[in-house]
């Protein structure tokens, strides 16, 4: 495939969700071996869950620390452009799901100074100056799928489902294949869904 015929590949993340991270690092192993290229734009656990009234408490606490690291995120965007989203979901994802910290604005801090972003925009995890832009994000990725679904959304040269939802994050030859199989069912029109119960939680390593 020539460098004017790669996929253009969108993914929808929230920081916090698991298994869109696990997804995100099956698209880093797809772009070693596979001709794409990835946009990568938030979505919002918070945002999902913002007006539904029967999650439990411990949930409802999460949803609510959910807000701070994709408010930094878009914050970030909208001052420093979107080159900074990939960087800052690394330095964020590798602290939450791998080093497995729960304080979300240490997270923030230490994700902004490895970056070399400016310490300030933390106190954007606070606020709501920049809700607008998240809800926008947001939207544009719910709006190509529907309200049923949540993090992960990826789009396959214009064609958008939730998922792939994967544990662990397959690699090499096997990533590519998976790849491959969201390309061939994205171009086949009248497709809507593959599904089945998951078996296991989140493997991140």
């Amino acid at each position: 495939m020539a460098d004017d015929e790669r996929d253009a590949v969108e993914m929808w993340f929230d920081p916090m969700c698991p298994w869109a991270w696990m997804t995100s690092r099956w698209l880093m192993e797809v772009e070693k071996i596979r001709n794409i290229e990835v946009t990568w734009s938030v979505m919002s656990l918070a945002v999902l869950n913002e007006h539904k009234t029967d999650l439990d408490a411990a949930y409802r606490a999460l949803m609510d620390d959910a807000w701070g690291p994709v408010r930094v995120i878009t914050a970030a965007t909208e001052q420093h452009g979107p080159s900074v989203i990939k960087p800052l979901y690394d330095a964020m994802g590798t602290r939450i799901h791998l080093r497995k910290m729960h304080n979300f604005d240490q997270v923030v801090a230490e994700a902004l100074e490895e970056t070399g972003l400016p310490a300030a925009l933390a106190k954007e995890a606070h606020h709501k100056k920049f809700d607008p832009a998240l809800h926008r994000s947001h939207r544009r990725g719910i709006s190509l799928v529907g309200t049923e679904v949540g993090t992960p959304i990826i789009a396959v040269n214009g064609v958008a489902f939730f998922g792939p939802v994967v544990s662990p994050a397959p690699k090499g030859e096997d990533a590519a294949r998976l790849w491959d199989g969201c390309v061939l069912v994205a171009g086949t029109p009248g497709f809507f869904e593959l599904k089945r119960t998951r078996t296991v939680g989140p493997i991140l390593t």
